[in-house]
């Protein structure tokens, strides 16, 4: 998930402790804002720091004046070969195509378990935000295709999209059947996404502060790895006892738009009734189901028809 919905699972992990609440209404707001950070940290670790160990074993770095997809394709499939051939993992890194300071060109790198092959497919500009520019628009011809040397087993979706900013990682490792499995950003959500970590933040905060701070900071670091868990990504929970990355929930792309500010919206409502439950003003008809019920369910119901509306209308025009 994005920065801001882990920030806001983490203050609102903080908001179940009344004592928490109690102390940020008296101007103590220590526990909240350790909620709100260690939110934040175990992809703060990743992206500000792990990711700058990281050497990957293949480069891609299409021209941006005559970006070539079947160096790509290939590029691909010769990592995969490496692998099988060595029995070794290799990593591919990915670059991006950058046209400008806010300009980027996409292309795409889908992995065919079926056919055995990889097809690398360029794909419009956009900007940083990722919205696609019309007046460069997808070339369907810019397509190209590699022979894998085996079956392919994956840990995410089989299409990976390269638009903005470094572009991301590929781990292939060689199988027990002569394939080869792929791990999606290998440096990503391993020994910083481990709950045995955050079973140890919790004691450094209880060491440093007191009980409460502890809490507080194991809560909120367990609620962002479990959050990133229903994805398809997964995670390293129990690292440093095993170091495999288990496999995500499958219940949606982190990505997602809607996602993450359903998760917003739903921890702001967390935070809404938590602070509710520890003021003095008591409304008798109120209650968590009525809350649930209007500020959740019938909002988020509406945005899905509303959704499965326009995408019905978008289909009917072509």
């Amino acid at each position: 998930m994005k920065g801001i919905a882990h920030f806001m699972v983490g203050l609102a992990a903080a908001s179940c402790f009344p004592d928490a609440v109690r102390q940020a209404a008296e101007g103590r707001s220590l526990y909240m804002v350790l909620g709100g950070v260690f939110g934040l940290l175990p992809d703060t670790l990743d992206f500000k720091w792990a990711r700058y160990f990281y050497r990957p074993d293949v480069q891609v770095a299409p021209d941006p004046l005559n970006p070539d997809m079947r160096d790509v394709a290939e590029a691909a499939a010769l990592a995969a070969r490496r692998v099988v051939e060595t029995g070794k993992t290799c990593d591919l890194q990915l670059h991006t195509i950058r046209l400008g300071a806010d300009r980027w060109r996409a292309y795409e790198l889908t992995f065919d378990a079926g056919r055995q092959r990889v097809t690398a497919q360029l794909g419009s500009a956009v900007d940083t935000g990722g919205r696609p520019e019309p007046s460069v628009a997808p070339d369907r011809k810019s397509e190209a295709h590699a022979p894998l040397p085996g079956p392919v087993r994956l840990d995410y979706t089989a299409t990976i999209r390269v638009d903005i900013l470094d572009g991301p990682t590929v781990r292939m490792e060689s199988d027990d059947q002569g394939g080869v499995s792929l791990r999606f950003i290998p440096w990503h959500r391993r020994w910083s996404h481990s709950l045995i970590l955050s079973l140890l933040l919790g004691a450094v905060g209880w060491a440093l502060w007191d009980g409460l701070a502890g809490a507080v900071m194991l809560t909120a670091h367990a609620a962002h790895v479990l959050a990133d868990q229903s994805g398809w990504m997964g995670g390293s929970l129990f690292y440093p006892f095993s170091k495999k990355r288990l496999p995500g929930w499958g219940c949606w792309l982190s990505g997602d738009r809607q996602v993450n500010l359903a998760t917003v919206w739903l921890s702001c409502l967390l935070i809404f009734w938590n602070l509710y439950a520890q003021s003095d003003a008591i409304i008798p008809w109120f209650n968590p189901l009525k809350l649930f019920f209007w500020g959740a369910l019938l909002p988020m119901g509406v945005a899905v028809l509303w959704r499965r509306c326009g995408a019905a209308e978008e289909q009917d025009t072509r």
